[in-house]
């Protein structure tokens, strides 16, 4: 969606450097053309809003039986709590990890059993986060419908991870369209977008 992808650049969400010697350097120390920090939309009201508005619909739209809303920690708490807050739906964010204390649970807030959730993510790169989340979530008897995230690299191993552990997922703006549409606003040469997508394709 090329408004979204609008609001990444315009926020510097995303940035894209497609000469490889100013590759940026991911905390995992793969190099790559591009770096996605959405915790900078938070900051900005109108593109912030315009993405709410968007998951809004497409869970109206895709996911009308939705009961519960989950976001991961950290970054997909502030999605997930406006999103519940327009939904008028129960709030809950998933650890990355059970605490070692107390309960000893990865789930923060109230839950029943099956309840119908969505998953919210700011970012799916290989996925194994997501993943992890839902895992978390099953775990407690959740019935998880998807993982949503704001944006996704589109990486042949997250479609794989996702697809290996049986569970749906679906991003508002993918690395395609981001790069369609730096290309068509001249933001990028055709030269650009080819050395993005085969670091892409090439992604290990």
């Amino acid at each position: 969606m090329n408004s979204i992808a609008k609001s990444l650049l315009d926020s510097k969400a995303v940035h894209i450097q497609p000469i490889e010697e100013n590759f940026f350097t991911w905390t995992s120390g793969k190099r790559s053309p591009i770096y996605c920090d959405n915790r900078q939309l938070i900051s900005y009201p109108g593109y912030r809003n315009q993405i709410i508005k968007e998951f809004t619909k497409l869970i109206k739209e895709q996911y009308p039986q939705v009961e519960l809303i989950a976001g991961t920690a950290t970054a997909g708490i502030p999605w997930a709590a406006w999103i519940s807050h327009e939904l008028n739906l129960p709030l809950i964010y998933i650890r990355s990890k059970p605490k070692g204390h107390g309960l000893k649970s990865a789930i923060e807030g109230h839950i029943t059993k099956n309840q119908k959730t969505i998953i919210i993510e700011d970012l799916i790169s290989t996925g194994k986060s997501a993943i992890e989340a839902v895992a978390h979530a099953k775990a407690d008897s959740l019935d998880v419908l998807s993982v949503l995230s704001i944006f996704t690299y589109g990486f042949k191993e997250a479609d794989s991870n996702f697809k290996n552990a049986k569970i749906v997922k679906s991003s508002l703006c993918t690395l395609e369209s981001l790069l369609t549409y730096s290309q068509e606003n001249q933001l990028l040469s055709s030269s650009d977008v080819e050395t993005v997508n085969n670091w892409k394709n090439n992604f290990r």
